[in-house]
């Protein structure tokens, strides 16, 4: 068929063709590009102290990326590293003793790192499944997240979302086997640790 040949009806096929295959070589929608605050983020911890009471402490020094479209949680990944030299449980001493080679042991491992592999919604928010490093030990852990909240703007410009996310560790399955037994029978310190982090995001620019 010569081009003069061609009806309109050609030419009406041969557009659709052409949009088709514009359209199936479109790159998907790219994600963006977000920065843990850390200004407005922190990492925090409970553990059990001789089966009576709960101790509380925190790492101070929180910071990570992301990546997030805004609409498809199954595209999403995260990666969050904490500075162990920043844990503090008010008081210093303490606080010493966790710093040594009996616990986190932050000269030989000076940081904690979560990288995540999944990120799936659930009925109450989001879990994100990924490999937690704690003690030069890799572990997959799932943090338990709540819904990500609605994207804000700062008196800067800048958008900003945030999440809590939740899980328990054994101390032990890091390496961290330091410990007392009382004369009940019990433990100095509990091995179960319970986790949340706060996290608030803002969006990378450009």
């Amino acid at each position: 068929m010569t081009a003069a040949k061609i009806t309109t009806l050609d030419k009406g096929k041969l557009l659709g063709l052409l949009a088709a295959s514009l359209v199936s070589i479109s790159p998907a929608r790219a994600a963006d590009g977000w920065s843990i605050d850390p200004t407005h983020s922190q990492a925090n911890f409970t553990v059990r102290h001789m089966m009576v009471s709960n101790v509380r402490g925190s790492f101070s020094k929180l910071q990570g990326k992301a990546s997030y479209d805004g609409k498809d949680l199954q595209g999403a990944s995260v990666e969050a590293n904490i500075d162990a030299s920043s844990i503090d449980t008010h008081d210093a001493k303490r606080d010493g003793h966790l710093k040594s080679p009996d616990f986190f042991d932050v000269a030989k491992y000076p940081e904690i790192k979560f990288v995540s592999k999944k990120v799936v919604s659930t009925k109450n928010g989001i879990d994100i499944e990924g490999n937690l490093t704690l003690h030069g030990i890799t572990k997959p852990v799932v943090l338990h997240g709540s819904k990500l909240s609605e994207p804000v703007k700062d008196p800067y410009g800048n958008i900003r979302i945030g999440t809590v996310a939740t899980t328990q560790i054994n101390r032990k399955d890091f390496g961290m086997t330091f410990n007392q037994q009382l004369d009940n029978g019990g433990l100095m310190v509990g091995e179960e640790v319970g986790i949340e982090l706060d996290v608030e995001l803002v969006k990378n620019k450009g």
